[in-house]
């Protein structure tokens, strides 16, 4: 995506369309712009000759760029797992892994960074009935390996409000629940994480459309994402109009819910109830 974007911009400053880009390398006008929107792999080839035509002969910055390309095409730890993930989700991990601030609303079912292995367990098994336990093991390894990113040296930021229905619906057993909630607790109070609850008490509010993620990167040339997830694919969005309404949504259940402190309280009354 990095890449894409930067091959974006050098192509709009010289004036040179897609289809025109696409020309130089042989290559559709669709290509160019999946390429600019980072989902497809680059050939060398292409980048180099995209940048003799975009005017980049200065061997550094031409050297960054292919350099980056190389990166681009080294296949994510995540990969290993493609056999047990639906064909639209190792995008996404990547694009979680990559952000500096994620931003979440859920309410099906505690979110997969925040899950303990039990829940997880739980949950993978109840969405993929049928699996053997050797998939469903894989499954459960690879959210408990998204979930070091957020312990990292370099963690991401998560804002993260959770419908009071993700947290009353049971996924395994009673101790399996109670356990969940002694982990929000726990993990509610690192200086990375803020998570607040929207109680059944408010009423109706802002996130009636569903879960939605939103993710947001260090690297200015990449635009904010939202994340929807459906039955048998994903959306991913892009358009700043798309991911400001989105935005607005998250901040006004932000703002009506109850705060971090209050949200804490709620799940220990939970606990006491589990």
């Amino acid at each position: 995506m990095l890449l894409g974007s930067q091959l974006r911009r050098l192509r709009e400053a010289r004036g040179i369309t897609r289809e025109g880009a696409g020309y130089s390398i042989r290559a559709s006008e669709s290509k160019i712009s999946r390429m600019e929107l980072g989902r497809v792999s680059f050939k060398t080839r292409d980048v180099e000759d995209l940048l003799t035509l975009y005017g980049i002969t200065d061997e550094v910055e031409r050297t960054s760029l292919l350099s980056l390309a190389k990166e681009a095409n080294v296949a994510g730890w995540w990969h290993s797992y493609s056999d047990v993930l639906p064909n639209w989700f190792p995008t996404y991990v990547g694009l979680e892994g990559a952000a500096s601030l994620i931003r979440v609303y859920e309410v099906q079912f505690v979110h997969g960074l925040l899950q303990t292995e039990a829940y997880a367990r739980a949950v993978v098994r109840r969405g993929m009935q049928g699996a053997s336990e050797a998939d469903v093991e894989r499954r459960v390894a690879l959210r408990m390996e998204r979930q070091k990113h957020l312990v990292s040296e370099n963690a991401p930021d998560l804002r993260i409000v959770l419908d009071e229905a993700a947290l009353r619906r049971p996924y395994g057993d009673r101790d399996v629940m109670r356990g969940q909630l002694e982990h929000l607790i726990e993990i509610s109070e690192r200086p990375n994480v803020r998570l607040q609850v929207m109680p059944f008490s408010f009423g109706g509010h802002a996130g009636e459309s569903g879960a939605f993620t939103i993710l947001s990167f260090p690297e200015s040339d990449l635009s904010d994402v939202v994340y929807l997830e459906q039955l048998t694919s994903a959306l991913y969005l892009d358009k700043p109009e798309d991911v400001a309404q989105y935005e607005r949504t998250l901040e006004e259940i932000q703002h009506d819910g109850p705060g971090p402190d209050e949200s804490r309280d709620l799940l220990r009354g939970l606990l006491q109830l589990t």
